[in-house]
């Protein structure tokens, strides 16, 4: 289980929040998020490895009990099949990414990535992307196609991974916190997680 994430520079991260709430505060909570995703995958490290993969070389999360590595070069469709195929070259039976935008993602929806037999699972947002996907067999051409940050991330991949012979399952459905009204929909949640509340109060507390 692989978490993608980007250094939490400001200026680089969540720049829609950035716009409503501030570069050093949109940064933190991305930091926030990340922090509290480990922290959720840390209750599957009996069953599965757990790994944190940033875009650029970060001291950020240097507290967290987690393995770190770089993502490769280049655009995300690379860096997400260099991933995929470097683990299951190495004779792992699944590999899944993560992203970085879903603090509350229920753990039920990763089980069930999880415990697809399918080649690969996906985990759909609201937004038209995906939270996570899950991987028994990959392809070079699995993103073919795939315009990523569109409404249609998701129906893409679908379509390219059945396209090179892949099986595709589709998980529970859940959202990214990417914008003001999502950032909305995450202050109402009751029982945040630790990090992300710590980050919101601080957020309502300078009037964001």
């Amino acid at each position: 289980m692989i978490l993608f994430a980007k250094a939490p520079v400001p200026g680089r991260v969540k720049t829609r929040l950035a716009a409503a709430i501030g570069a050093d505060r949109a940064a933190a909570l991305h930091t926030a998020f990340v922090a509290d995703t480990i922290e959720k995958l840390s209750g599957f490290t009996g069953i599965a490895d757990v790994e944190l993969h940033t875009d650029t070389p970060t001291d950020a999360w240097r507290e967290l009990d987690v393995a770190r590595d770089l993502q490769a070069p280049g655009p995300l469709e690379l860096k997400l099949l260099h991933t995929l195929e470097r683990g299951l070259a190495a004779g792992r039976p699944l590999v899944m990414i993560l992203g970085s935008d879903s603090p509350t993602l229920p753990r039920a929806h990763l089980e069930r990535l999880l415990g697809s037999a399918s080649d690969v699972a996906l985990g759909p947002c609201d937004d038209g992307g995906y939270y996570a996907i899950a991987c028994r067999r990959s392809d070079p051409a699995m993103f073919a196609e795939v315009e990523w940050s569109t409404h249609n991330v998701l129906e893409k991949t679908q379509h390219a991974a059945r396209a090179c012979g892949l099986s595709v399952e589709r998980g529970d459905l859940w959202y990214d916190v990417d914008g003001p009204e999502d950032l909305a929909r995450l202050m109402a949640e009751p029982g945040l997680p630790r990090h992300t509340a710590a980050a919101l109060q601080a957020v309502r507390q300078s009037g964001g």
